[in-house]
């Protein structure tokens, strides 16, 4: 029997979020170092789902709610090997190389800051994360002033000149 959810996640306000899969206990360390190695001051909290053993919830971060956040989102997914990354005062463009390169992860489901379904299978041996549902669908192609705005954007926020 194969039991299918679309999991939503509370990502808390001004925050972005990375979700992933990875593979050992280590995880949740090496997570630890790829993010403070990329973003000197960031606040942010990561979780990590064991799938084997005492099958824990590990966690590590430097800020208090945000590593609650990473928390609530793991345990909600509920399934092994998945791990949850909450950030503020960052994006996940600052980060997102150093967390794919981090030896223990498989895949990136997401980063963003738009609300998240996780779609999890369910199954008797446990949980796993099918894909997620990032955001809403398009409501058309951008025309020129979208693409104004869009560059005007890019500019505000130091990632065009």
């Amino acid at each position: 029997m194969l039991n299918i959810h679309a999991v939503p996640l509370a990502i808390p306000e001004n925050a972005n979020i990375i979700l992933g899969q990875s593979h050992f206990i280590k995880t949740v360390d090496d997570l630890f170092e790829a993010m403070v190695n990329s973003a000197p001051g960031i606040k942010f909290g990561v979780a990590f789902n064991e799938a084997s053993g005492p099958c824990l919830t590990r966690s590590e971060g430097t800020d208090p709610a945000m590593r609650q956040a990473a928390i609530e989102m793991a345990t909600a997914v509920g399934a092994g090997h998945f791990f949850a990354i909450a950030m503020r005062d960052s994006f996940p463009i600052n980060v997102l190389k150093s967390v794919q390169a981090t030896y223990e992860v498989c895949n990136i489901f997401c980063a963003t800051a738009n609300p998240v379904q996780v779609i999890v299978a369910e199954s008797e041996q446990g949980r796993g994360v099918l894909g997620v549902i990032d955001g809403s669908q398009p409501k058309g192609v951008e025309t020129e002033a979208d693409i104004e705005q869009r560059r005007s954007f890019l500019k505000m926020i130091g990632y065009k000149r």
